[in-house]
Parts: C-alpha cells; structure tokens; sequence
C-alpha cells in the first residue's frame, strides 16, 4: 500500500518538474522590456515585447499611451521613429510608430511591430521629419535600458 502512495507522490512531482520547466522555457523565448520615464514626454508609458520564433527572427511589439502628438513636441516634428541597437552597430531605423487617438479617449495611444533577424540590445524612438532617416536626431522621446 504505501508503495502505490510513495509512487503516486513521485508522479505528482514528475509532473509538477515538468510544468515548471516548460513554464520556463516558455517564458525564455519572450522579454517585455518597459521604456524608461521620459523628460520630452514624461506623461508617456510603454513597454517592448521581444518574441524569437521558431527561425530565429526576433518580433518586435512596441505599445505606448499617454504620447503626445509630434507636433506639439519642440520643435515640432513630423513622425517618431523606431531605432534599434544591436551589439557594437549603429542605430538602425526600424520604422515609424503608428498612433492614435479619437475624439471619444484622451488617451494617446502608440503601437509598432516588426520583425528582426537580429536581436535588440536597445530600442528608442526619436522624433523625425523624415520617416527614412539613417541618423537618429538629438530628440531622444523614449528609450530602454539595455536588454
């Protein structure tokens, strides 16, 4: 009898081990990274999510609110713009933010997705009047720590 409960209990733990593991390697694949509080914009709040598929792509999301619209920056510009540092590279332009906002919500929202075959150190979004720009301005709106 307590050979079926002692074997009972070590299945129990089997599986709880197993759950565990996938849980993490679940979770490995995936970094949600928070955008650091911005002195141009301190009002704005956001996160990005880094996902690594199954090719080794990197999917990048960007969700942003309470984000000012570009031209009520100053000075004021045209778009913002996605940049990514990858390891020792210069900044690279990775497209434009797509924002929202409607008569109905005072909240100004903001989102991006990409995908990279490269994996994000950094990500910051600048302020452009030229959406193709290869330089990164002065204008800093949000960035990330280090990944």
């Amino acid at each position: 009898m307590k050979t079926i409960d002692v074997n009972s209990f070590i299945k129990n733990v089997f599986r709880g081990l197993l759950a565990i593991g996938l849980l993490f390697s679940f979770s490995a694949c995936s970094q949600k990274v928070s955008f650091l509080t911005s002195s141009v914009v301190p009002a704005a709040q956001g996160y990005v999510k880094v996902d690594k598929d199954d090719n080794n792509n990197h999917t990048i999301h960007i969700e942003i609110t309470n984000l000012a619209e570009v031209s009520r920056l100053q000075p004021p510009n045209q778009t913002y713009v996605v940049w990514m540092v990858t390891g020792q590279e210069m900044p690279q332009n990775i497209g434009q933010l797509d924002s929202s906002s409607s008569t109905f919500s005072k909240t100004l929202k903001a989102s991006f997705k990409t995908i990279s075959s490269s994996k994000p150190n950094k990500i910051f979004i600048t302020a452009e009047d030229d959406p193709s720009t290869q330089y990164a301005s002065r204008q800093v709106v949000l960035s990330t720590n280090t990944f």
